[in-house]
Order: C-alpha cells, then sequence, then structure tokens
C-alpha cells in the first residue's frame, strides 16, 4: 500500500471515497466536502487548505482516506487552542500553519480515519503517519483530529496522541410515541415550562413547516439565507456558509438537508438548518428576523424533537455549548479531539493540562448531570 496527499477531493471518485463509510453520517461523505471546497467555504480564502491524505492499495483502488486541510486560523473548529497559539507566540515559535483533520464549521462526532470494510488497520496507522510526515513537510507546529468517533480515538490515542475532552449537550429517544409522552418524564415545574414555551410561539401567530432537502427550492432559500447570515453579523462576522453551499448539498444529497421553518402567514421568522443520517439529527445553524419569546428554543429544540420522535431518529446533537439546553431535555456528553504537537517541550506542557483539563471537564458533567429535568 501506498500514502498521497490530494489537494482537493474532487481528485478522488465519489463512488470511491463513499465505499470507506460504514455508517450514515452526512458529513464526511464526498457530496459534503465536495460542497463545502466547490462553494469556497473550505479554501484557502478562510483558512481551510484541502491536503486529503489517502492510502491506496498496489492495484490502485482506495483503501483509506483522512479528511485533512492545513489552517491558518482557528476559523470554524469548535476545538478551542488560543490559549495554545499564545504560548507558542510568546517562545517566539508560530503555532500556525497546523494541520486538522474534521468536518470544516461542524462541531459533530464521526469517522476520520476511513478504512474500507476489508482494510487491516495498519491502513489507519499508515494514514497518520502520513499525516505527520506531512506536517513535518509542511513546517506545520501539529495534528489535530477533532470530534473523532470512538474507534477513530483509540486508533489516535494508541498512536500516541493526546486526547482532550469537551461536553456537548445531546437528546436521547427513549421510544416516545409522541411529544407529550416524552413531556411526562420530566419533573412537573420543568414540563410545564416546556409547554409554556411552545405556546408562547404559537400565540405570536408562528407556525412551523418542516421542509426537507427535495422540497427546497430556490426561494427557499432566498428566505433561509438573510435569517442564517443575520445570526453571524449581529455578531459581527461572516457566516461560515454561503448560499451556494446549500444548493450544492441540496442537490447532491436533499435526504441529509431538513430545515425547520416558522411562518407568521406566509412571511418566514424564524429557521434552523439541521442534517440527519438514518439515526441522528445533527442541529447546526438557526436565524430568526424578530424577536419572539421562546422562538429560539421552538426552532432548534422542540421542532428537532419532535422529528426525531416522529421519524424515529435516536439521537439529536444541536450544536456546541449552552447549558439553557439542558432544561429541554438534553443531557451532557462527551466529545474528545486527538492532539500531537511536534516540539516536545510544548507536547509535555499540553500532556499535563489537558490531564487536569480532564478532571474538570468530568466534574462539570457530574455538575450538570444534577440539574436535568427528568424526574
Amino acid at each position: 500500500m501506498r500514502t498521497r496527499v490530494v489537494q482537493s477531493i474532487s481528485e478522488i471518485s465519489r463512488d470511491d471515497w463513499n465505499a470507506l463509510l460504514s455508517d450514515g453520517n452526512p458529513f464526511v461523505r464526498h457530496e459534503f466536502l465536495h460542497a463545502l471546497e466547490a462553494s469556497g467555504c473550505a479554501a484557502a480564502a478562510t483558512g481551510w487548505y484541502p491536503c486529503h491524505v489517502i492510502c491506496e492499495a498496489e492495484d490502485g483502488s482506495l483503501t483509506g482516506a483522512l479528511p485533512l486541510y492545513l489552517k491558518t486560523n482557528p476559523y470554524g473548529e469548535f476545538v478551542f487552542d488560543f490559549a495554545w497559539a499564545r504560548a507558542y507566540e510568546r517562545a517566539g515559535l508560530s503555532y500556525y500553519p497546523k494541520l486538522v483533520s474534521a468536518v470544516p464549521f461542524t462541531p459533530a462526532t464521526g469517522p476520520r480515519l476511513l478504512r474500507a470494510p476489508d482494510a487491516d488497520a495498519v491502513v489507519s496507522e499508515l494514514l497518520l503517519q502520513e499525516a505527520r510526515e506531512l506536517a513535518q513537510r509542511a513546517g506545520a507546529s501539529s495534528l489535530h483530529i477533532l470530534f473523532p468517533d470512538h474507534a477513530d480515538q483509540r486508533i489516535a490515542q494508541t498512536a500516541g496522541m493526546l486526547m482532550r475532552k469537551d461536553c456537548q449537550f445531546h437528546w436521547h429517544n427513549r421510544g416516545y410515541q409522541d411529544f407529550d409522552e416524552f413531556l411526562q418524564t420530566f419533573t412537573a415545574s420543568k414540563r410545564k415550562k416546556a409547554r409554556r414555551e411552545r405556546r408562547r410561539v404559537s400565540e405570536a401567530g408562528i407556525a412551523f413547516r418542516t421542509l426537507c432537502g427535495d422540497e427546497l427550492e430556490a426561494g427557499d432559500w432566498a428566505a433561509i439565507m438573510p435569517l442564517y447570515a443575520g445570526t453571524f453579523l449581529r455578531r459581527g462576522r461572516e457566516p461560515y456558509l454561503n448560499e451556494e453551499f446549500f444548493a450544492h448539498i441540496t442537490a447532491a444529497l436533499p435526504e441529509s438537508v431538513v430545515v425547520f421553518a416558522g411562518y407568521r402567514e406566509s412571511a418566514m421568522v424564524g429557521t434552523a438548518i439541521c442534517f440527519r443520517s438514518d439515526t441522528h439529527l445533527y442541529g447546526r445553524y438557526w436565524g430568526a428576523n424578530e424577536f419572539v419569546d421562546s422562538l429560539h428554543f421552538e426552532t432548534c429544540y422542540y421542532q428537532g424533537i419532535d422529528y426525531c420522535i416522529a421519524e424515529g431518529l435516536q439521537v439529536f446533537e444541536p450544536g456546541t455549548q449552552g447549558e439553557h439546553k439542558i432544561s429541554r431535555g438534553f443531557i451532557p456528553s462527551e466529545t474528545w479531539s486527538a492532539h500531537w504537537l511536534s516540539h516536545p517541550e510544548f507536547a509535555a506542557a499540553v500532556d499535563e493540562y489537558l490531564s487536569s483539563e480532564r478532571r474538570h471537564v468530568d466534574q462539570y458533567m457530574d455538575f450538570l448531570g444534577e440539574h436535568i429535568p427528568y424526574k
């Protein structure tokens, strides 16, 4: 077998890449990564230089792949290493560029070390070895694997990478027949609060539609995009994704796109853009053009829970951060990242820091677990 680096996922055929996938995670599919690159969202202009590592058998068939980017900034990663970059700068060293294996702008756990079903475990080792060698050739300070699944966590740890723990808030389907049955698992006060929040949105004259990918048209995206972009612009930032990306992904993976849209009469006033697999719903982006009490909770959480129950999806991951999700039925759930730093002294210092940080994350999750709304 041999490894090499490709500077665009378009250099690999869609079918060959997707044949490496063993689950329905939409974010590492060729279509999703290609849409990011083709739309210019994951490109040099945004600090995401594609340099995917692939592994090929002697006959040229694809046996493994590692989605990989050379990064010149921390934009769109959701695993925050600002302190590490500042420490490098104070020491007179450069933290950038660095290599990052991730799905740009997507803090969702999934496979990273992709491997053909009949491929040996050595393929994963070769991918990591090539990535570290690429880091050295490119003068990168480090290699990071963000939000790997359990299998890739074990591989990275066995390879000597440093493991970092964090926390998100996920909803789990316990076989609920409807939303009311789900609410029956709440304490009385929390159940009353959730019903009141949903009622406020209804009393404001807002009704929701669920738009799946094959139902979304250009006119829908023309209404959705200003709401989505406004969430970023109000914070002084450009939105991560553009309309071209959504046009690409809606055409290429319509079965993975789900949009919850709230309307007052015929005008869209709030929306949440989500993605799905056969088992998971992933909440990603939301926006509204006016303030309505509890509209955020209805759009981003309750609509998604309703959808999961109706569709039989097992897990709803609504995105990063947000302790307010707990009272809406989401529970603390661990996430991981893996890190290799080329500088031995910095690697040792980060290792010590991560050991302490993991203890704090465990304590934080234990504390939050005492405040879940369930009986």
